[in-house]
């Protein structure tokens, strides 16, 4: 990654928890709070390691299309974070200074430019306010708008504030002056840092204006409305067609959007482009628990990266650990001092250790083969194992262990490494428990011992509960009190392997006879029902849930039958119901189902047994219910045998 140009250290101006004394991602600082800690994240410039992951931008877009298996709401929040916009920039020029260029991605809108804004961090500030009427003034005031929180200005936490710097620019389109601001809702890690600001189409822009008695005008008029720039209460976002933009007025908003981009680029002002709101992921951390980033710094050689004999990198297992803050591993002079790999001379070792994200975003590679001491992963493992087929993993992941990964495998897809574009090929994201209406958590108290529950009620019953209370993709609401229903069906079905137990481990295996009277029948169908039921819920819906009800049912069908059927001529479908039970069950209730598995006789463990495969013919219902519609309201039903000829049904349609 080093020789490629992957990783890279520079400046930058950083996320620091002074709590942690570490640095944090952009994604682990947002809402300006530490995401460990929760601490108020500092702004600070620091010499730091970051991987390239905006040369992966496109194709974290892109290669969504590979993803038809991940849900929208995931997605969604990964192209929100990549922030790729389509768009143009604009050079607008400023007197006696070169041209202001900005980003938009509504050119069809610039007609209604009546200022612009830059950001107070904006290069051109300096030279923009200097000689302006009241420079003074202006300057102390940019100086002010430089010191808020530049976290909470991007998460519009404070009120919009700004300053004339006494220049103007002229509208390349329509000639028009307008003048220049400073505004502190504009920021540089965004687009140019600079923007064309069109009040009656940018909500931030038409609140900036009302606040200081800027001009607002209506260039998009929406169909079915007059807007009036005068009395909008809000501005207007949407497309419509364009209005008092001189030659490319009553054009649509997409329209406009592409011959007045294409008539920038003729005119030498202007050009199309993109821009993405992801940045290259920060990953030095001032940790010892983190990787160590395997470089040393030589005076001669600068940055070298450890040779591969040396990998990997160890942490030394007497760093001191105060509590103080700050990196221990600064203060293990045996782990600082090294040699250069290329030179030989005196070295000094990075102490900075990487993201722990870093990590997972490749664990599951390195489990396929944990003892290896030659290489990451075996190839051969990940051919076989890889893409994985079903990812569980939560929400709140979405943009960043689930982007990191994605990153990961692409970056080592280009090693040669593996010979795939994506790590998984479906995600299920699950819920989360909740007890009193908040998300249970340590730090919010409101947690439940499993050890407790365990103790009064077994594994089992925990997570047979567990399961059955809501579809796992939502939260559930934990209820003590609803556990007992759980725990009377693992009862339930103990009780029906003891009961008969001794007998069935005695006999053998008789196949299910052809004949059968109505009760065994009637059972043996609801059996293929649900397994047909269950395999459904399991494998392809993951509707845990309604699995758990399923067991319900048939241990309620065979409650009801257990005396016509659990003797004589319906023995053999007793014991195919409560095998399958048992089997059924093993993936939510292993424990007791291991048990009662070898108490019918069985000397094998079920995890080694087949899961069950349902009877169709079995299945099929003798009779089934129609409903009669008269005139297209439904007038009632009536029961029919399965194979009733068609005149029949009708004559019991007309007789209902």
């Amino acid at each position: 990654m080093l020789e490629r140009g992957i990783a890279y250290r520079k400046k930058a101006a950083v996320n620091w928890c002074p709590s942690c004394q570490t640095v944090l991602a952009n994604e682990q600082a947002e809402g300006g709070e530490c995401w460990r800690c929760h601490s108020k994240v500092e702004e600070r410039e620091l010499d730091q390691w970051f991987l390239r992951i905006t040369a992966y931008q496109d194709q974290l877009v892109d290669d969504m299309e590979e993803l038809a298996a991940w849900p929208e709401r995931v997605l969604a929040q990964q192209r929100n974070w990549v922030g790729r916009s389509p768009g143009a920039e604009v050079d607008f020029p400023v007197d006696s200074a070169p041209p202001l260029r900005v980003f938009t991605t509504r050119i069809d809108t610039i007609y209604g430019a009546t200022f612009m804004v830059v950001a107070p961090e904006h290069p051109r500030v300096d030279a923009l306010v200097t000689g302006s009427p009241n420079e003074a003034e202006t300057r102390k005031a940019v100086e002010r708008l430089r010191g808020q929180d530049r976290r909470a200005r991007q998460a519009g936490q404070v009120e919009k504030e700004g300053v004339f710097t006494g220049r103007y620019a002229t509208n390349p389109f329509s000639q028009e002056r307008i003048p220049i601001w400073v505004g502190n809702f504009v920021l540089m890690g965004y687009g140019t840092g600079a923007i064309m600001a069109v009040p009656a189409h940018d909500q931030r822009d038409f609140e900036f204006a009302r606040q200081y008695g800027l001009p607002v005008r209506v260039v998009i008029q929406p169909e079915g409305l007059a807007l009036d720039g005068a009395t909008m209460a809000a501005a207007y976002e949407g497309p419509g067609r364009t209005v008092a933009s001189g030659p490319f007025s009553g054009l649509g908003s997409q329209d406009a959007i592409q011959k007045m981009t294409a008539h920038a680029q003729a005119k030498g002002f202007g050009r199309p482009t993109v821009t993405y709101r992801l940045k290259d992921w920060l990953i030095s951390r001032q940790r010892y628990w983190g990787t160590p980033i395997p470089v040393v710094y030589c005076e001669k050689d600068g940055v070298v990266g450890v040779a591969e004999k040396d990998l990997p990198v160890l942490l030394p297992p007497d760093a001191p650990f105060t509590g103080e803050g700050g990196n221990p591993l600064e203060k293990v002079p045996a782990f600082v001092n090294a040699r250069c790999p290329r030179c030989g001379g005196p070295a000094r070792r990075e102490t900075d250790t990487m993201d722990t994200f870093v990590d997972s975003s490749w664990y599951f590679y390195r489990y396929l083969s944990p003892h290896d001491a030659e290489r990451p992963f075996d190839p051969a493992a990940v051919r076989y194992w890889f893409p994985i087929e079903l990812y569980v993993g939560g929400i709140e992941h979405a943009i960043l262990h689930l982007v990191y990964s994605r990153f990961w495998t692409k970056m080592m897809r280009d090693l040669g490494l593996v010979g795939f574009d994506e790590p998984v090929t479906r995600l299920f994201p699950q819920g989360m428990v909740h007890k009193d209406g908040e998300v249970m958590s340590k730090s919010k108290g409101n947690t439940v011992a499993p050890d407790d529950v365990v103790r009064e009620y077994g594994a089992d019953t925990l997570r047979l509960y567990v399961l059955s209370v809501a579809p796992p993709e939502l939260h559930m609401e934990w209820s003590t009190e609803n556990i007992a229903g759980s725990h009377r069906l693992v009862q339930r079905v103990w009780r029906f392997v003891d009961r008969h137990a001794e007998g069935l481990a005695r006999e053998p295996r008789a196949p299910v006879p052809g004949a059968l009277p109505e009760a065994a029948r009637s059972l043996r169908r609801k059996v293929h029902r649900t397994i047909l039921k269950v395999t459904e819920d399991v494998d392809e819906r993951i509707h845990l849930n309604t699995a758990v009800a399923a067991f319900h049912e048939l241990a309620n069908e065979m409650g009801r039958l257990e005396a016509d059927v659990a003797a004589g001529a319906g023995r053999p479908v007793w014991r195919e119901a409560v095998e399958t039970l048992v089997l059924l069950m093993s993936p939510f209730t292993p424990h007791v189902c291991e048990e009662m598995w070898q108490r019918l006789g069985h000397a094998d463990s079920l995890v080694h047994h087949p899961w069950p495969v349902a009877d169709a013919e079995a299945a099929r219902e003798d009779a089934v219910e129609l409903g009669v519609q008269v005139n297209g309201k439904v007038r009632g039903h009536i029961v029919v045998p399965r194979e009733a000829p068609e005149a029949d049904i009708r004559r019991l349609a007309l007789e209902a």
